[in-house]
């Protein structure tokens, strides 16, 4: 049997470790694997087996693995919600003070306040809505 067999096995076990665990590690070095059981195929010696297989997975693990893995953990551009709301403009509807205060927002009225707690925002003027806490949202004066 040659050896090329024995890194099919080894690769078929790491990829099997890759679906259990989904780290992207397994995976990667069963590409290694495979890439030195291609290289036992072709008729290369177990040391140049060994070596295709090191770096195939250094590779890998050092360039393709962080590369992918930032790309996952990169937040979505796509906001919902009340986060969605800010950057905004507003349209005042009551005074906003630092008491009180109405603003349209896209369409629905929101209680309001001025973001520099000692401003008033007279009511006809566009405000651009900076933060949302809770129900309430935190509002400055466009220039």
């Amino acid at each position: 049997m040659g050896l090329w067999i024995i890194w099919l096995i080894v690769a078929i076990a790491l990829g099997a470790a890759e679906v259990i665990t989904t780290t992207l590690a397994f995976g990667l070095v069963a590409v290694g694997a495979l890439a030195a059981a291609l290289a036992g195929a072709l008729g290369a010696s177990l040391p140049w087996q060994v070596a295709v297989f090191v770096l195939a997975s250094l590779a890998g693990l050092l360039l393709v693995r962080p590369a992918v893995l930032r790309h996952l953990r990169r937040t979505p551009s796509l906001r919902s919600g009340t986060a969605a709301l800010v950057g905004q403009n507003a349209l005042v509807l009551d005074d906003v003070t630092p008491h009180s205060g109405r603003v349209q927002i896209g369409g629905e009225e929101w209680s309001a306040r001025p973001y520099d707690e000692s401003s008033v925002i007279p009511a006809g003027s566009t405000v651009e809505v900076l933060q949302i806490k809770g129900a309430l949202a935190l509002v400055h004066p466009r220039e």
